[in-house]
């Protein structure tokens, strides 16, 4: 006969497999959704068996809350537009980091209720754990609604700053620490708790809102990462063998995929949260186009005509198409360029959008094969072998100045190398720089056509100008 704890333990055991090979299977857009099921499966055991090793359970106060908020998530997941993925997952991950520190903060007031007459402070085996679980889960909490707020529009996009900034966030965290220290070894008091939990929300404000919205794909990862190890000190705190595998699994995956998306566009983590980068315009911005550069200005007829008779065109995607929610239509376009015998592919770089994996959520959306997404460093020599490479309200990530101009802001930032295609076309709505604040000299290139307008409405005419063109032979 299975006992209560060993039937927990087979549980846990369970859940821990599922949730690594969920992890496992989200490392390719081919397995990504079957690795979320199994991860979900995973979740819903470590539930059930948790509360089957509580036995006597208040079902009354927990039953509810897990309808309202299952409902929630599932509504919410559906509604959503593919195009607001970035908040939603913002908002979400800021829910599990304010969870993390709501199970900190009553474990803490429940057992200072319970102190001996005489004695101020509880065991550093529970209030060390505690008090980390409550800092860093605010901070991810607090950080993830900032985020949020900025990728839904609430709030500006751009680094908000004011003088001496770096210095007053320096001189909050001193506070909290000290607080901390204070609460451990000297008095646990609940109005000092209280004092430490508000501080710390503030510092999780103030540490995201100088973080520009091109910035946001290594914000989600490192607030991810926040959350996961504020889930893993709660597992402590709760003693949850699986709330700390999990946590551990969340912290670790964020943290890597945060170095990756840093050395993506070959900044520093430290550059990325301090510098307010995308908030002034840098000089190299402020020198316009030369004499002998101009723009080719060109029709949606002129683009049908040059791709409807090319060989393989490359779209390379970028914030502007999610903007414009341009995604089912670029695929309209790929399918009327595939029926005349044009090979299709996509370029996808890392930072492109606003959450890790962006393009491939909004492309998966239109149902485009994951079999035509290539990564940079796989598509980068197939550009100089295509005919038209199509940019799609991508910037940055497409400026041969990394390459070219030791004095750019992002020299040396890995890009999509598009110049090398025989043609460009740029889909954009002016010539606005992106988030660096820089022309991008992929404008100029002679060999460069610019499709001004809306990306949507650019598409769209560009599909049906493809329609009436004679069949390639």
């Amino acid at each position: 006969m299975i006992h209560y704890p060993q039937l927990v333990a087979l549980g846990y055991l369970i859940t821990v497999v599922l949730f690594v090979f969920g992890i496992r299977l989200l490392g390719s857009p081919a397995t990504a959704r079957q690795g979320n099921r199994l991860a979900a499966v995973g979740m819903l055991i470590a539930l059930i068996v948790t509360f089957v090793g509580l036995g006597a359970l208040p079902w009354l106060a927990v039953v509810p809350a897990l309808v309202i908020g299952a409902t929630i998530g599932a509504v919410a997941a559906r509604a959503v537009r593919m195009t607001a993925m970035p908040q939603m997952v913002a908002l979400f991950n800021g829910m599990g980091g304010g969870a993390a520190a709501l199970i900190g903060a009553d474990e803490f007031l429940r057992r200072t209720a319970h102190l001996a007459s005489g004695v101020s402070t509880i065991s550093p085996n529970n209030s060390v754990p505690i008090v980390l679980g409550c800092l860093i889960g605010s901070i991810s909490f607090s950080g993830s609604l900032i985020a949020f707020c900025k990728l839904q529009g609430v709030m500006r996009g751009s680094p908000i700053t004011f003088p001496n900034q770096r210095i007053a966030n320096g001189a909050l965290l001193a506070i909290i620490v000290a607080l901390g220290v204070t609460l451990v070894a000297v008095d646990a008091s609940p109005w000092l708790f209280v004092l430490f939990e508000a501080l710390a929300l503030i510092l999780g404000v103030a540490f995201v809102l100088p973080i520009g919205g091109a910035d946001m794909p290594v914000i989600i990862s490192l607030l991810n990462s926040f959350t996961g190890l504020a889930a893993a000190i709660s597992g402590f705190v709760l003693d949850n063998e699986v709330l700390i595998v999990a946590g551990a699994l969340v912290g670790a995956s964020g943290t890597i995929l945060t170095q990756l998306m840093s050395r993506a566009m070959n900044r520093s983590l430290a550059n990325v949260l301090f510098s307010a980068f995308g908030s002034k315009t840098s000089a190299a911005s402020d020198v316009g186009p030369s004499a002998d550069q101009a723009i080719h200005s060109v029709t949606a007829e002129d683009v049908a005509i040059l791709v409807g008779y090319a060989r393989q065109v490359i779209f390379v995607p970028g914030y502007g198409m999610a903007v414009a929610k341009a995604q089912h239509d670029v695929k309209e376009l790929a399918t009327q360029l595939e029926k005349r015998g044009v090979q299709v592919k996509y370029a996808i770089h890392p930072v492109a959008g606003r959450m890790p994996g962006h393009m491939n959520v909004l492309l998966a959306e239109a149902d485009v094969p994951y079999t035509q997404l290539y990564e940079m460093d796989d598509i980068n020599p197939d550009f100089a072998r295509t005919d038209v490479a199509v940019v799609i309200g991508a910037n940055d990530v497409t400026n041969p100045a990394a390459r070219s101009n030791p004095s750019s802001p992002i020299y040396g930032m890995p890009i999509l190398n598009v110049d090398q295609a025989a043609n460009v076309v740029v889909l954009k709505r002016s010539m606005n720089p992106g988030f660096a604040g820089i022309e991008n000299e992929l404008y100029y290139n002679p060999k460069t056509l610019m499709l001004f307008g809306d990306a949507r409405e650019s598409v769209v005419h560009l599909v049906a100008a493809l329609k009436e063109l004679v069949p390639a032979n």
